[in-house]
This record gives C-alpha cells, sequence and structure tokens, in this order.
C-alpha cells in the first residue's frame, strides 16, 4: 500500500506545526505550506531533512499547485490572534475566503478529503451559555473583529457549498482557546501575553474587569480531537475544546502562582466586541468522535511555562513577527 499523503496549510504556526508531528509519526508524506506571515520556521525546523516532510513557502490565497495525489489537506493557515488581524485585516479575509475556495478547487481536482480550521469566534459575543454547535452566533460583521469572524463564517458555508453541490468529502472543526509548545509570546492571546509578562517580571494586563471567562485546551488534546474528525464521516461542524471555563481573573493568579510571580494585575479597557463568555459544549465531539480532552489546565500549564521559561531570553522580549520590541 503506498504511503498517504497529506498537505498542511499554516504548517509553520502553532496548530500546523503540531498536526505536521502528528501526521509523520502516523507514517503519512506531509506536505506543508507556509507563507510564513506569522508562522515561523523554528516551529518546524526538527522536520527538515525528514524523508517524508517538505515544505512549500507559498501563500494560498494565490493558485496552489501540488503534484501527484492527495488524500487529505488540512486547512490551517490565517491569522488568529487579536494583534494579527488588526494588523493585517484584508489578508485575513483572503486566506480564509480566497485561500478557502484554492483549497476547496485542489481538493475536488484531486479528490481529496479536507477538513478547514474554523474557531469559536464564529459565535461571537454569544447570547448562548455554552456554546454548542447549533447556535448561529451573534457577530458585529463591520466591527475590528468582523474580519477574523466573517472570514471563519464565509469558510465555514463555501466548505458546506462544495460539500452539498460538488459531493466533496468535507470537515469543520470550530476551535476553542488552545495552548502549549511554540505558541507565539506576546501576540495578544491572553495565555502567552501572561507568561511572557511574567517571565520579564512584568505586571499581568488583563481587560475589562477580568469577569470574562474563557476555556483553555491543551494542545495534544485538541490535535487528537482534530484528528478523529478527519477520520469520521461527520460533515458539519464540531466544537473541539475544553469546557473547564475559568474567569480571566483567576487564570491570572494560576499563572502567577505557577511562575511565582509577585506582581499584580493590571487593568485596561476591554476590546470592542470582545466576547465576556466563552465554553464550548462538546457533547456532540463526544458522540461521534469519542473524544474529550483528557490533559488537565495544571498540567498543560506547567508543560507550556517550561517551554517558555527553556527558549533564549532574546525570544521572551520578541514581539509576534520575532523582532525584538524592547529595541
Amino acid at each position: 500500500m503506498s504511503q498517504k499523503k497529506v498537505l498542511i496549510t499554516g504548517a509553520a504556526g502553532f496548530l500546523g506545526s503540531h498536526l505536521c508531528d502528528k501526521f509523520i509519526n502516523e507514517n503519512y508524506y506531509v506536505i506543508g505550506m507556509d507563507n510564513l506571515i506569522t508562522g515561523d520556521l523554528r516551529n518546524i525546523e526538527h522536520l527538515f531533512g525528514k524523508q517524508n516532510f517538505v515544505f512549500y513557502h507559498h501563500d494560498v490565497s494565490k493558485f496552489v499547485h501540488v503534484p501527484d495525489k492527495l488524500d487529505y489537506i488540512l486547512h490551517f493557515a490565517s491569522p488568529a490572534s487579536p494583534i494579527d488581524y488588526l494588523k493585517i485585516p484584508i489578508q485575513t479575509l483572503k486566506v480564509g475566503s480566497l485561500g478557502t475556495h484554492n483549497l476547496l478547487g485542489l481538493a475536488k481536482s484531486k479528490n481529496s478529503r479536507i477538513l478547514v480550521a474554523s474557531t469559536s469566534e464564529v459565535y461571537g459575543d454569544p447570547l448562548v451559555h455554552p456554546q454548542s454547535e447549533e447556535y448561529w452566533g451573534n457577530v458585529n460583521p463591520v466591527g475590528p473583529r468582523g474580519v477574523y469572524d466573517e472570514a471563519k463564517r464565509f469558510q465555514e458555508a463555501i466548505t458546506m457549498a462544495y460539500h452539498t453541490y460538488h459531493k466533496l468529502e468535507t470537515r469543520i472543526v470550530r476551535i476553542f482557546n488552545t495552548y502549549g509548545p511554540r505558541m507565539r509570546l506576546n501576540d495578544g492571546r491572553v495565555l502567552p501575553a501572561f507568561i511572557g509578562q511574567a517571565l520579564r517580571g512584568e505586571d499581568l494586563t488583563a481587560f475589562g474587569d477580568g469577569s470574562q471567562t474563557r476555556s483553555f485546551c491543551y494542545v495534544d488534546d485538541l490535535i487528537d480531537g482534530i484528528y478523529r474528525l478527519l477520520m469520521s464521516d461527520y460533515v458539519y461542524p464540531v466544537n473541539i475544546g475544553n469546557p473547564d471555563e475559568i474567569t480571566i481573573n483567576d487564570f491570572a493568579k494560576e499563572i502567577l502562582k505557577l511562575t511565582g510571580s509577585n506582581k499584580k494585575v493590571i487593568y485596561k479597557p476591554l476590546p470592542t466586541d470582545d466576547p465576556k463568555q466563552r465554553q464550548p459544549d462538546i457533547s456532540l465531539a463526544k458522540k461521534i468522535l469519542g473524544w474529550q480532552p483528557k490533559i488537565s489546565r495544571e498540567n498543560g500549564l506547567k508543560i507550556t511555562y517550561n517551554y517558555f521559561k527553556n527558549l533564549p531570553k532574546e525570544r521572551w522580549e520578541e514581539d509576534p513577527y520575532g523582532r525584538n520590541f524592547k529595541k
């Protein structure tokens, strides 16, 4: 039996790089693709030189060509943090629309199964709690977050259209807050921001009054859920995340305790349309995938903190694009 081949877009990003590892370990031939606008080659440099891995430096918003057969496509190319999509809003919209269209076309031409990475942000600032897949969301399309939220909502719509009209094998995963090694410090997301500030001996910055909630899933659990969804027969969106909900205030206390910091939490105004609550209903994932998270936040945070702590100290002071913001 010939080796199966998978294309992973956003391969040099946080989730994309872990997916590359997963499929390498499952003995697939992996094609990683990334335009490196937010990805980092350091995340996948350990894969260079492997016979079953190749990397293409390419923007999927432009025509995508992959020679020979292709069994699976996982579309994870997209800016994912507020700093990113506020800085590069047009690119965010293009990768969610043009990029998704290009990859669906590639999947159709190769007769491949494609899984697209959507997000809990399709629920916006939710009026339903916890959020199940049946909830349609509360999204402001012209607000600052709309470029990301609507890109992902369009991505889901065009994916389902290809499934319905072209009978393409498609899968949609709605990803909730995820953390772990290879996240970018200082990219605006709460967990790496808190850890980066703690490592530099700074106060932790929370937005609003800190009463808003998030639910954090360790990356290994998420990757397992994505793999199970890809191999399933289910075509509609599925939430993958950890339902263990916590307020930002309590989470800041956990980070201060974990890092041994004696600093305090300072508060800044809540960004426009920032969701007040975020908690996945994972009943569907449990039922159809037999999946639920296994790694506790306590253990996952220890692994993540040790990863960041052991990075060269100059990495602690990088901005999200690899530049030293202290200089």
